[in-house]
């Protein structure tokens, strides 16, 4: 397995980080038997690391309780075969500081920093947000630099500043088209690893960009890592062809965090082998006929071209 890493030595090294889903049981409770089998799905698919507590697994959703439970049994069931990747989410710094301390306790390698919950702070207070959280923990951390989803981000130069003031600072998970991750991955001139998300759409384009990995989620992990591998072999046109058979998919994913949420999280449990039902706290989108046919063929295409 190869893998790339930014001139910065604590940077975490790249590749295809999934981020898991929240599954629950019948009672509505987080399944821990589901999260042990989603990450070892992850862990076959070859993942280079995983991630947890992103929008994918419904982190507002989810009781300071539970975010403690689903990043230690992650730590539990990874058993540092590859790197954890942990969300950090909260209203307050002092709640940030908490849970970065208590992913720190529980084994996560690295850390990635959301904006305050609820709250739509400008720049310079955003960026003095992330600072304050900075400084109490010494894992190589980052930010989640998503103004798409969440409402509120940093700019390039912000970003870039924010790194010169933090050693630790030492990525960034955004969620925007190439184009524009390319002006942070130019801000931050090596400093900063630069993963993208969005379920993995441009994942070719992004590496080729200067991307260290991609964030998407672990339905069609084997495949996005086959894709990342051969990137790095230089085998680009395989790249490009394999990630043209699963566009189709991530675009019908991807289309709204509902149906990421609802479609995404069906995906996934039928290729982890999951008996269901599964359900979500913050969608209730229903799966229909046609959406459910659109998943059975996107199956069928998933059995070609992964490696798990």
């Amino acid at each position: 397995m190869t893998s790339t890493t930014t001139d910065n030595a604590q940077s975490p090294v790249g590749g295809i980080y999934p981020m898991l889903y929240a599954f629950y049981d019948r009672h509505g409770d987080l399944d821990r038997d589901a999260m042990r089998a989603q990450v070892d799905f992850c862990l076959a698919a070859g993942a280079h690391g995983i991630a947890c507590l992103g929008l994918g697994t419904e982190v507002a959703a989810l009781s300071v309780q539970e975010r403690t439970d689903v990043m230690a049994w992650a730590a539990q069931d990874i058993a540092g075969k590859v790197p954890l990747a942990v969300t950090i989410a909260g209203k307050s710094v002092a709640e940030q500081i908490a849970q970065s301390k208590s992913a720190e306790t529980q084994g996560a390698d690295w850390l990635v920093l959301q904006p305050p919950l609820g709250e739509q702070p400008d720049e310079p207070e955003l960026a003095d947000f992330y600072s304050q959280v900075m400084t109490q923990t010494s894992l190589p951390t980052g930010i989640q630099n998503a103004p798409e989803y969440l409402g509120v981000g940093l700019s390039p130069a912000a970003v870039a500043n924010l790194a010169d003031r933090h050693e630790n600072f030492t990525v960034m998970k955004g969620e925007g088209p190439v184009s524009q991750i390319r002006k942070y991955i130019a801000a931050t001139d090596g400093k900063v690893a630069i993963f993208n998300g969005r379920g993995g759409l441009e994942l070719p384009d992004n590496l080729r960009a200067g991307c260290a990995g991609m964030v998407p989620s672990c339905d069609s992990v084997d495949a996005q890592v086959k894709i990342y591998e051969l990137m790095q072999a230089g085998r680009i046109d395989e790249a490009y062809k394999l990630y043209g058979d699963i566009l189709p998919l991530i675009v019908f994913i991807m289309q709204s965090l509902d149906t990421f949420w609802c479609y995404g999280k069906l995906l996934a449990a039928r290729r982890i082998g999951l008996p269901g039902p599964v359900t979500s706290r913050t969608t209730t989108m229903v799966a229909d006929e046609f959406g459910l046919a659109s998943l059975d063929r996107f199956a069928s295409i998933l059995k070609t071209t992964g490696k798990a």
